[in-house]
Formats: C-alpha cells, structure tokens, sequence
C-alpha cells in the first residue's frame, strides 16, 4: 500500500507535527532560555547528542520488547539505512547537477589556503550558480566539495569569503555531513516502527497496547527530530569558530550580515530557497529579523533582532542575530 493514501499515516503524521508546533511554540524556548549561557557548546553537544541517542535506544527498545521482535521490523530498519545511504551516496552527482558546478582555479587556490591553515586535506573548490551560498557536500566516493555561489563571491570581500569557505571546510572537518545522516535515521526509523504497530494492532490479540505503544513512538520520534535540529543548530555555531579562526569575528560577522540583508531585500529570493527541496544546504537560515547592516553600527543593531521561536526551532540553522552574539563571545 501506498503511504500517500493511507488515512492513518496522515493521521499520525499530523499529531506529529502538531506535537512538534507545540514544543517548538512552548516548550522549547523556556527550556532554551533557562539553559543558555550554562553550557560550553561542547557540553551543550554534548549532552544534546546523549539525550537523543538516549531517547532513541529507549523507545526502540520499548518497541521491540512489546512487540516480541517482529522480524519486519529489522527488514524495515534495514530498508530506511539502506535508502539514506543510497541518497548520501547519489547527492553529491545530484546537487553538481542541479547547481550546475563548475571548477574554479581562483576558488581553488582560497580554498587551499584556507584548508592549509585549519590543517585539514583541501576539499574540491565548485563555483555554482544561485542566490547567494555555501555548502559543504561529498562522499567517499566523489570526494569533498566546497561549492560557493557566483553572487556570493562578487558580494563579499577576500577575507570575508575566507570566513565563510572556514565555516564550510568546517562543516568537512567535524564530518557533519554523516554525523547529521545518522542522527536523522532516528526519528525517521521510530516514525515508521510506530506506524507498523499501529497498523499491525488490528489483527492483534494485544490490539490496544501496540497502538499505544505505537502512538507513543510516533510523537517521541518527532520529538527527537525536534532534538536533532537543536543539534545541527550547534554544528552551525561549531563550523561558525573555523570561520572565525581563519578570517577574524568581524569578517565573519560581515559575511553574515552581508547575506541577511541580501534576503530581505529580494523576500522573493527568499520565499524561494523557503521551498526549495535543497534549502537545508543553505548558509542562511529564514527566520523572521529585518535588518539593512551596511556598517558596524547596522551590525550592531542586527544582534538585537528578535527572532521567531517557532521558525528557529524548526531549522537546521540558527538565526544570523545569534550567530553575531555567539562569535562576539568566542575565545580561543
């Protein structure tokens, strides 16, 4: 059966974004607010990655016990590991594609520059065409990438792109881009295994304790997948300190600004990296703050932006006030 016209997937997949809306509006803010400034970012990484590994092993082995081990759920284990590596594996071909990637001598020699001081292998320097970005991507078969977009590199200076192409070869360096795969399994893995028990509780002589068991696990797996956006917020800020490290806090600070106030003043531009399939490789996260930064005091003011709770704990990026405030504090 198809799951696009499955009435109770759609249920569930419902109540999960519902109880996601609901933490990322209440619940997660005052919990934020009470632990800010408690923690290093690496005991906040920390501590961030215990929790949702710690949830995930307790509500998959809650799902096994009840169920007896159903050997289909291995099977679906298996096929949802094996899909998500076959799309890491495919994507690197796939963006090249889509982006139209094309190699640059000039990006190249920053990009060696750049690797050389953070001690690192130079990763492929790709020059794509779109609204003003950078990301890292590649695998093990294709190599690394560092790609940075034809409009980002006519709107920033020498040392600004520097900070950024730190803050991507960052990205390489932590090994983000398998270390958020992975994580991401999780919550995908505990949806659908909550899904078969409530399918499989029909025809059930334990019927209602396998749906409540299964109603449990969906909203626990959106409320990991809450959790595992909060942790690629701090692997933002991580990247965020290579940058700082190779170009200085305020070339860093400026090429941020620099990309705020391009997206607000093209909100079409916007909207459309908003809806874009490709959005999570996207430097920039959307969130609601209004600035036009052209000087330090424009900056300045930028840091004091409020933002949008919700949009914030729904991105895999955090917001570009936070980013300024978060390197004013770092220290090496």
């Amino acid at each position: 059966m198809f799951l696009i016209f499955d009435p109770v997937y759609w249920l569930l997949a419902i109540l999960g974004y519902l109880v996601m809306f609901a933490l990322a509006s209440t619940v997660a803010p005052k919990v934020a607010g009470r632990v800010a400034g408690k923690f290093s970012l690496y005991t906040s990484m920390f501590l961030l990655l215990v929790l949702i590994l710690g949830m995930s092993a307790g509500i998959i082995y809650l799902i096994l016990a009840v169920t007896e081990v159903y050997i289909d759920f291995y099977a679906l284990i298996i096929f949802l590991v094996a899909i998500n590596v076959l799309i890491y594996l495919l994507s690197p071909y796939i963006i090249n594609m889509s982006y139209g990637a094309k190699k640059s001598e000039e990006l190249q020699r920053l990009v060696n520059e750049v690797s050389a001081m953070l001690r690192v292998k130079a990763p492929k320097a790709v020059v794509v065409h779109s609204p003003p970005n950078a990301f890292a991507y590649g695998n093990f078969l294709t190599g690394k990438f560092v790609a940075v977009s034809d409009t980002l590199i006519n709107m920033l200076s020498r040392d600004e792109l520097m900070a950024v192409i730190g803050h991507e070869i960052g990205h390489h360096k932590h090994k983000d881009n398998l270390f958020m795969l992975l994580l991401g399994l999780l919550p995908s893995i505990i949806f659908y295994l909550g899904y078969m028990l409530i399918r499989s509780s029909a025809g059930d002589r334990r019927g209602g304790q396998l749906a409540i068991v299964g109603i449990v696990a969906v909203i626990v797996s959106f409320v990991i997948q809450v959790l595992v956006l909060a942790f690629s917020r701090l692997r933002e800020y991580f990247a965020d300190t290579e940058g700082v490290f190779v170009a200085g806090k305020e070339a860093m600070q400026r090429s941020l600004a620099k990309i705020h106030y391009f997206y607000y003043r093209y909100p079409s531009v916007r909207a459309e990296i908003a809806e874009s399939r490709f959005r999570t490789l996207f430097i920039y996260a959307i969130v609601n703050a209004v600035a036009e930064p052209l000087t330090r005091m424009d900056v300045e003011r930028l840091k004091k932006e409020k933002v949008s709770p919700i949009q914030e704990f729904m991105s895999t990026h955090p917001p570009i006030p936070k980013r300024l405030v978060f390197i004013d504090n770092l220290k090496f």
